[in-house]
């Protein structure tokens, strides 16, 4: 966002405006129409992550294509701003919008490599590093909705593996949702962002275990079967919602997440080793070289898809259908949980 005289506004710069003040919607208490931006100050130092995330990218950005850039950017850090329409409208068509926004699963990629580096060395070591990787990424993209529960999660999550202790998915998703709404309760009925962090992260925690039990017993999942089972639980977790809400559903996603997830935490190792080598230019260019190609395959990946004539197709439900959706899937998930017997205590997101 700029000012009339193109002064850039960033988080934590102090705003003053005027226009007419109406009623909110969601979790947003008011709205202003017409605004007029008066004055802008930004306290000094300001906001320290949002400067060293600029600074971050700006180096990314030397080497890499506008595109490919601004894609490698939306998985490390969550930016969008600068991601082409065509190129974001695309990946909301090819059920892929989830990867390039702080989410969970970012985050979740950041703390399962850090805890597996440091792991063998020192528990204690893989803590701290994985702790430290919850809280940059959260300062960075900063407190919504859905970052403030992914980092409730994985802090959660992160504290339970080091003690040796498991929490039962029951517990961590009522503690986590009640922590989340104790902020700002309008986030439970208000903030659709917050709805469907929840419902992917119970499709995550809750029924792709319960899926991988039931088809596959208890062989250890490779790491295709489980990108498959995780992506294909947290999308029908939260296909209701999305089908109430937008009225539009991705018959590619499954198809696209595929494609594209198994190379997302490689993506993000070359973007950041991308920005961290640039100081560096002929170093910089050299990783920046299969950067490039791997985040170009990725968007040709999803300008295919979403070009499809039959990528998506409309179905409008109401909230009551919305609801038995949810019962019909909480009983497929209480019969399979019947039949496998899984304890779902032991199951554990950083691991």
């Amino acid at each position: 966002m700029v000012t009339a005289d193109k002064r850039p506004i960033k988080r934590s710069d102090i705003v003053q405006a005027q226009g007419k003040l109406t009623a909110g919607f969601g979790a947003f208490s008011a709205s202003m129409y017409r605004a007029k931006i008066g004055s802008v100050e930004r306290p000094v130092p300001g906001d320290v992550a949002v400067r060293a995330r600029d600074w971050f990218a700006e180096r990314v950005r030397k080497h890499i294509p506008e595109s490919e850039s601004a894609l490698g950017l939306g998985f490390l850090l969550g930016l969008r701003r600068a991601m082409p329409t065509e190129l974001s409208d695309n990946l909301k068509i090819a059920g892929l919008t989830h990867i390039v926004v702080a989410s969970g699963y970012n985050l979740m990629i950041l703390v399962r490599l850090a805890r597996r580096l440091f792991a063998k060395r020192s528990k204690y070591l893989a803590m701290l590093s994985a702790a430290t990787m919850i809280i940059g990424f959260m300062a960075v993209t900063g407190l919504s909705p859905s970052m403030s529960r992914a980092g409730l999660v994985a802090g959660l999550s992160l504290a339970a593996w080091y003690y040796g202790r498991t929490i039962h998915p029951l517990v961590l998703l009522p503690v986590s949702a009640a922590i989340t709404l104790l902020v700002n309760p309008q986030f439970g009925w208000g903030d659709l962002g917050w709805q469907l962090s929840f419902a992917s992260f119970t499709g995550v925690i809750i029924l792709a275990p319960l899926l991988h039990k039931y088809f596959f017993g208890n062989k250890e999942p490779g790491t295709f079967r489980q990108i498959l089972i995780e992506t294909l639980s947290a999308q029908l977790a939260t296909l209701p919602l999305l089908m109430m809400s937008f009225g539009v559903v991705s018959n590619v996603a499954l198809i696209a997440n595929m494609l594209i997830l198994p190379f997302v935490p490689l993506a993000m190792l070359l973007t950041f080793a991308s920005g961290m080598l640039a100081v560096v230019p002929m170093i910089g260019a050299a990783i920046a070289l299969p950067t490039t190609w791997l985040l170009s395959y990725m968007i040709q990946a999803a300008n295919w898809l979403a070009s499809l004539e039959w990528a998506q197709m409309e179905v409008n439900i109401t909230w009551w259908q919305c609801g038995l959706m949810y019962v019909v899937m909480i009983g497929a998930m209480w019969w399979m949980k019947k039949q496998t017997k899984l304890n779902l205590g032991k199951v554990n997101i950083v691991e």
